[in-house]
């Protein structure tokens, strides 16, 4: 059974991902308007039925802006996030809707197998998802400003993983953003820069030459780039160049794609 990946749109503008196989559609945040999302689905013939959850990472409104339309127009879907997120959006959210997520605790949601962990983020209790299908796993992890332990634990086993390049660390320092907001980006808990993804991507390659459990080839996309910080073109090289410090190439070990801002993405499967 195959997995997909498609972004809606990726970026401070707002942020919804949907995951998807033959029977079941699952999104993550709802960062855009309620317009955008249902034409998006349209796009790509999703019917109602198979929309079974949505799952949000945390309450940040480029995350949750069209939670409450939502679940009033698609009578099928639950809304899955931390009890603290849940409690940030509840007035959106209708109470027979509501499913807590707890983190490293699996949920089925129609054929798709959902792992939630915990992420580093100026949120109540930010959460990052896995989804597996048969032997194919997708990890998302965005919004986060270390790659801790336990993140790495699981995306390290997914065939596509979608990991935030948020922003170039020198474009930041200098950009017209007041100080203490290039503090939080720059934190532990704000988000991860192009060298900070490198650095992770790298491990995972490097990690998969000797250890058999984890997938030896893997689509990585990078996204969430900051519309001020960042773009497209040195992110892929900023992460190419620190792959190929270790003797690690695109096209041998690794495909790389970048979500651009604000457009549906190419669908990736697995």
């Amino acid at each position: 059974m195959s997995l997909s990946f498609c972004s809606l749109s990726s970026g401070s503008s707002g942020n919804c991902y949907i995951v998807t196989t033959e029977n079941t559609a699952l999104l993550v945040d709802a960062g855009i308007s309620g317009k955008k999302i249902f034409e998006g689905l349209s796009a790509l013939g999703i019917p109602d039925e198979k929309l079974m959850g949505l799952l949000v990472t945390h309450e940040h409104i480029d995350h949750v802006k069209s939670v409450r339309i939502l679940t009033k127009k698609k009578p099928f879907i639950n809304v899955y996030g931390s009890e603290s997120t849940l409690l940030e959006i509840e007035e959106c959210v209708p109470m027979e809707k509501k499913r807590i997520a707890f983190p490293e605790k699996e949920i089925m949601i129609g054929d798709i197998k959902v792992k939630p962990f915990s992420l580093s983020h100026d949120a109540s209790d930010p959460l990052g998802y896995s989804f597996t299908s048969g032997d194919k796993t997708i990890a998302i992890v965005t919004d986060t400003g270390i790659v801790t332990e336990e993140i790495h634990s699981e995306i390290r086993k997914a065939d596509i993983l979608v990991i935030e390049a948020n922003h170039d660390v020198h474009t930041l320092q200098f950009c017209r953003y007041p100080y203490p907001v290039k503090r939080r980006i720059l934190g532990d808990f704000g988000h991860l820069s192009n060298d900070t993804a490198a650095e992770e991507i790298a491990r995972i390659c490097l990690e998969a030459r000797s250890d058999e459990r984890i997938p030896h080839f893997r689509q990585v996309i990078l996204a969430h780039l900051s519309k001020e910080n960042n773009f497209p073109e040195m992110a892929y090289q900023t992460v190419k160049n620190a792959l190929e410090e270790h003797e690690i190439y695109i096209g041998r070990e690794l495909t790389l794609d970048i979500i651009e801002r604000d457009i549906i993405s190419p669908v990736f499967r697995v």
